[in-house]
């Protein structure tokens, strides 16, 4: 290989796992506010797939959409290469992990190498590795700026006001629907972190996973309907979401809140009678909140769990995985 092409995954059309090609491309160079990273490991996310199944334009982001070929992904661990003059707090040789132009297609992280910017990044936990890290951006993020802190003022496309978490402490109770998926799993160790009492739903398959994680009680969804064993909740995660996100609401007390990661269809009306709120929001690159969690995972306070891990060059196969679901924590890339 010579210095200056690299291989990466390309999606030349639009299309199943199988348009996944692993090429030779350019390595590319970083601009300014940027660093260019060796990478060690790419986490595998929704977008992933939105976009190889032909979504080009991130909803309420106007003029951004994709042109083909690209790479895909956002989440990337690796080792920092090179630094543009005007970056600080970063220089050759530093380990980095961190969620790339997110919301934007323009991540290109399933590469040997990429361009990131400076503020997308946090230096990686040195008692975690790599694939770990990679793990946690984009379903750490969106724990983190669902429960604990929003850390930008950009509502989410699908609703007018901005997200408000709510406060999490020991006179808290929440359920996280989907709790053995990437974000799921996250979401119920800050809970647990800021002291909530955390009903995990989920199959069966996953119970004990998520007691070891700190869930006070567990539903498996395939045998009991979640909404019909519980009542006065104060929140609830569902990292599920879709049509069916509803049945959640009469499962709040007045004044709680009902938090869809993928946007459903609420009646707004069932809702103000309640007395409850719904809210989501739309995960944003932030490299200070990587840090934050960065913090809790070297003092393993939270950790991510791997469900599988796969080659760069089997990007397809892992693109197979996600598409089977049942996951239990999160599907990683690792690059030599």
């Amino acid at each position: 290989m010579s210095t200056h092409t690299m291989k990466a995954v390309r999606l030349h059309e639009h299309g199943g796992p199988e348009v996944l090609r692993y090429e030779e491309v350019p390595i590319p160079e970083p601009g300014p506010g940027e660093v260019l990273i060796r990478v060690h490991a790419v986490g595998v996310n929704p977008p992933d797939w939105y976009l190889r199944g032909g979504l080009t334009e991130m909803p309420g982001e106007k003029g951004a959409r994709v042109a083909l070929p690209v790479i895909p992904g956002t989440d990337v661990s690796g080792v920092v290469e090179a630094v543009a003059p005007d970056v600080d707090g970063f220089a050759a040789g530093d380990e980095v992990f961190g969620m790339l132009r997110f919301p934007s297609f323009e991540g290109s992280a399933y590469a040997e190498y990429v361009a990131a910017p400076a503020s997308d990044l946090a230096h990686k936990p040195a008692g975690v590795d790599h694939v770990h890290a990679a793990a946690v951006p984009m379903a750490g993020l969106t724990a983190w700026q669902f429960l604990i802190e929003v850390g930008h003022d950009h509502p989410s496309p699908f609703q007018q006001v901005r997200h408000r978490p709510t406060s999490l402490d020991a006179a808290t109770t929440v359920l996280v629907n989907g709790a053995a998926g990437g974000v799921g799993h996250l979401a119920l160790q800050l809970a647990k972190w800021k002291g909530a009492h955390v009903i995990a739903v989920a199959s069966g398959a996953h119970e004990a996973f998520l007691r070891e994680l700190g869930a006070d009680r567990f539903i498996d969804y395939t045998r009991h309907r979640p909404e019909d064993l519980v009542h006065d909740l104060d929140l609830v995660l569902d990292t599920v979401g879709g049509p069916d996100s509803s049945r959640f609401l009469r499962t709040l007390t007045r004044g709680g809140s009902l938090f869809p990661v993928f946007p459903g269809d609420f009646d707004e009306k069932e809702a103000a009678k309640l007395g409850v709120t719904v809210s989501t929001a739309q995960v944003r690159s932030n490299g200070a909140q990587l840090a934050e969690l960065g913090r809790l995972l070297d003092k393993g306070t939270v950790r991510v769990a791997i469900d599988s891990t796969f080659a760069l060059a089997d990007a397809r196969a892992a693109h197979e995985r996600a598409a089977r679901g049942h996951i239990q924590g999160k599907v990683v890339l690792e690059v030599a």
